[in-house]
């Protein structure tokens, strides 16, 4: 949809005038306008034409048609990239407009020409949509790369959500050392911080938790039983006084590394077939096709409980039951959150099959983790600290000193 007519003086004129007119235009007429203009007065009209152009999602007669969609942000690419390399936010503009195409072109399934879109905004330093991208299509080597180059050049905002990503990465790239550095960096920067009441204790204990699995998978029990303890003594305080500060929003922190904890569930990801990046939030970068045939999976997995549990098949219902609990816990919090008993019969199932299952104690372990973090998240911390307790009298390694 890119425009390269030249215009006569008297559609110049009227372009002019139609902006300068007293009644509100509509957006098409403004993009119009702007189009006119922008070839006679690139410097001032260009960016607006972008912003225009841009701001389809909003424009009241939008269509739901997205190839007019992709059409309007590729005419909006062409007119960021003409805008002169002088101007100060040329830069800024012309990624913010990548950004937005290639998230288009995700959505209407070409994921290919998203890709490329994402390594031209990685060449113009904005690395992390690549990063993401390359790690749904299971390149975690070249992922954890990607990040770890920014990160040690210190190009990147080492975050919380930065250090879970890149150790996320690093460990499904068989990092695994790797990946135990970066993430007891993260917990090292939480206990400092929640020490100082500026960051909640709950989030602490969501990370120590995280931290003892990967521990456990690496074989160093001794450092694993450590942080279940420090985990236990923090929900101990949680349970008798709440948090010492207050704090909203962290939900999404509980959230991505429950989803994180159940990737070794999850078949493994490749270019033809795209899964999550497991250990970015899904409403900060997920790809649009993946979150959705992501969520389009839980009918499959509510009808293969249902015949699980016809055929008395415990464990195999016992693993499908989480992948489904998490798939919920997700769309819970995508949704903004809601009604806890809307989400806690998910976990209390959980709990309640792997009782049924003597043999195998750590299943029971895990599933009373699960829901403790959950209790954690909706702030009923006695629940959360007895799930966790008993959690941890399953598995003695953990209690030993």
């Amino acid at each position: 949809m890119g425009n390269t007519r030249k215009y006569d003086e008297e559609t110049v004129l009227r372009a002019r005038v139609l902006l300068l007119g007293s009644g509100r235009l509509n957006w098409w007429q403004e993009v119009e306008a702007y189009r006119v203009l922008a070839t006679v007065s690139p410097a001032a009209y260009l960016p607006k034409l972008v912003r225009a152009l841009t701001s389809y999602r909003n424009a009241s007669w939008r269509t739901a048609d997205p190839e007019v969609e992709l059409a309007l942000h590729a005419e909006a690419v062409e007119a960021a990239r003409r805008i002169g390399t002088d101007e100060p936010n040329r830069a800024d503009v012309l990624c913010g407009t990548l950004r937005s195409y290639q998230r288009s072109l995700f959505a209407a399934g070409r994921r290919a020409e998203g890709r490329a879109v994402c390594e031209e905004l990685a060449e113009a330093g904005r690395y992390g949509r690549l990063a993401v991208v390359l790690a749904e299509e299971g390149r975690h080597g070249e992922a954890a790369e990607l990040l770890g180059r920014h990160i040690a050049a210190g190009e990147a905002d080492v975050s919380d959500w930065t250090l879970i990503e890149w150790a996320a990465e690093l460990d499904a790239a068989g990092r695994h050392e790797k990946a135990l550095e970066v993430f007891a960096r993260l917990v090292e920067d939480h206990r400092r911080r929640a020490a100082e009441d500026l960051s909640p204790l709950v989030s602490l204990v969501w990370k120590l938790e995280q931290h003892a699995r990967m521990l456990r998978a690496a074989g160093r029990l001794a450092e694993e039983a450590a942080a279940r303890r420090e985990a236990l003594a923090l929900l101990v305080r949680l349970a008798r006084g709440g948090e010492p500060v207050s704090w909203s929003g962290i939900e999404a922190s509980w959230v991505t590394l429950l989803a994180l904890s159940g990737r070794p569930a999850e078949p493994a990801a490749t270019p033809d077939a795209p899964l999550p990046a497991f250990g970015v939030h899904l409403l900060h970068d997920w790809s649009p096709d993946v979150r959705k045939d992501y969520f389009a999976s839980i009918p499959a997995l509510e009808r293969q409980t249902a015949a699980l549990r016809e055929s008395g098949d415990l464990s195999g219902l016992i693993v499908t039951q989480r992948r489904l609990t998490v798939r919920r816990a997700l769309r819970w919090e995508s949704r903004r959150r809601g009604d806890v008993e809307t989400l806690l019969p998910a976990f209390d199932e959980g709990v309640a099959l792997a009782r049924r299952l003597a043999t195998d104690p750590d299943a029971l372990a895990r599933a009373l983790t699960d829901r403790s973090m959950f209790l954690l998240a909706v702030q009923r911390y006695e629940e959360a600290h007895a799930d966790f307790a008993e959690a941890i009298a399953l598995q003695p390694i953990v209690t030993r000193t």
